[in-house]
């Protein structure tokens, strides 16, 4: 039996409920992965010490890469397939699955490849030294073997949240980073691994959770499901994925270029201590940035379907209530953070220098918290309604027109201050941006239009 009825909720039943009930599993999700992120690093800082910290942190600007191609699939084709389900064409949303399955495979492939063949050149451009960069290589040298795992198991988990299943999505992330926190301290200190250890946590972790997503979509039963005839690269899926997912693929690699720009300034005006500081502040900022994702995760869907059946009061009210949310989040992490950032720095070392100098940076880093989940969210809605030149522009003009300029202009005056400062000052500019966007949108909203996304 086909499960239709399962889509048809998405456009009928109360929004706050809905919003509960899809954006629940995703932050969950999202806070048991950003969890084992900071766990992670916690056993690396512990266990190996304060230059394997570093040492993460340069692969950052790597992971950002490989993320950044694996999101213009994953979302692009989750976004579409949720359009495609409002506008009941079903026969595409079927297809939508195969070919998310065969551009994996294929990305993943190439890009792991090519990157490990100038591993060395790469972590030297994005700003390690002979001290730290065994630890980066050590690190990215498994994970980029296990690269077309990583690609599959994040484009099928953004499937079934797309596909109506965000309980089954956030189990798989979960039962992930559970894998992830048993493997991680064994491979480390039990097998004596290292740092690579920590990387062969999360191959494998993945891997098995892979197998599971696989028997997930083999069910016949589930409307979305591997059937013949669905491999087979359709040329508008594959355009109409890759639009959409422009808009985040444009994000990463931004972000990678700033990670790049920011480590290279770290050394410059400072050194290992103040790139492994940027990696553990880096840490606690994303627990509170992940749990807006998801939110947007949950969202994603809700705004998908109903902009595809043309209900705009219901992608209003879930916009806004999802504003709030995010907004409620991230003043939480500002509140946390400068209340007790001692106790939250000192889990991921004993150095007492790195300690202090990473108390400091924090309290710089979070100053902007509470204006910054309206930025992110207003984004991401303008991508999952295919609008993607105001998503692309509102995701550039945070990165390249405001941060970029204040991490080459901020530090000349202030030394390594000025590239942690440059992140607010990028955030404020931002945001401000996005609400001029944002009014004006919302005051044509009523009367616009859906542009289909045609595909065959």
């Amino acid at each position: 039996m086909l499960k239709k009825a399962r889509f048809l909720e998405l456009g009928e039943k109360p929004i706050g409920g809905l919003l509960l009930k899809y954006a629940t599993p995703a932050v969950v999700a999202m806070t048991a992965s950003s969890l084992y992120n900071i766990i992670d690093a916690i056993f690396i800082g512990q266990g190996v010490g304060p230059l394997a910290i570093a040492g993460i942190s340069l692969t950052f600007p790597v992971m950002m890469t490989t993320t950044a191609f694996g999101s213009m699939i994953g979302v692009g084709a989750s976004t579409l397939l949720s359009v495609k389900l409002g506008e009941k064409d079903y026969e595409t949303a079927r297809k939508i699955l195969g070919n998310v399955v065969v551009l994996n495979v294929v990305m993943g492939l190439v890009l792991g490849l090519a990157m490990l063949l100038l591993l060395d050149s790469i972590l030297f451009f994005f700003g390690a030294t002979e001290d730290t960069v065994k630890y980066a290589r050590d690190f990215m040298v498994v994970i980029l073997l296990g690269n077309v795992v990583t690609h599959l198991y994040f484009g099928l988990n953004a499937l079934l949240r797309a596909a109506s299943h965000p309980k089954s999505a956030m189990m798989a992330t979960i039962f992930t980073v559970c894998l992830n926190v048993v493997f991680c301290p064994l491979f480390i200190y039990g097998f004596g691994w290292g740092i690579r250890g920590a990387a062969f946590a999360t191959v494998l972790s993945q891997a098995i959770v892979l197998i599971w997503q696989f028997r997930l979509f083999s069910n016949r039963g589930e409307f979305i499901h591997f059937q013949r005839g669905i491999y087979r690269l359709r040329r508008r899926i594959v355009l109409a994925s890759f639009g959409i997912g422009l808009s985040p693929f444009l994000i990463n690699l931004t972000g990678c270029l700033v990670s790049i720009f920011v480590n290279k300034s770290l050394l410059l005006y400072g050194g290992d201590y103040d790139v492994a500081s940027y990696g553990i502040c880096n840490r606690f900022s994303f627990f509170f940035l992940m749990i807006v994702m998801g939110l947007n995760q949950g969202m994603q869907p809700i705004v998908g379907y109903n902009y595809g059946a043309e209900k705009m009061d219901r992608v209003k009210s879930v916009l806004l209530r999802t504003i709030v949310c995010a907004t409620v989040v991230m003043s939480m992490g500002f509140a946390v953070g400068m209340l007790f950032p001692r106790t939250i720095i000192s889990a991921f070392t004993t150095d007492k220098r790195l300690i202090d100098m990473s108390i400091h940076y924090l309290m710089i880093l979070i100053s902007t918290f509470p204006l910054i989940g309206f930025q992110i969210v207003v984004t991401q809605f303008f991508q999952s309604i295919g609008v993607v030149k105001k998503s692309i522009f509102l995701s550039l003009s945070r990165q390249l027109i405001f941060l970029i300029p204040s991490l080459i202009i901020l530090p000349l005056y202030i030394g390594a201050d000025g590239v942690f400062w440059s992140i607010p000052v990028g955030d404020v500019a931002a945001t401000f941006t996005t609400a001029v966007l944002f009014w004006l949108e919302m005051r044509k909203f009523n009367r616009y239009k859906t542009k289909r996304l045609r595909v065959e």
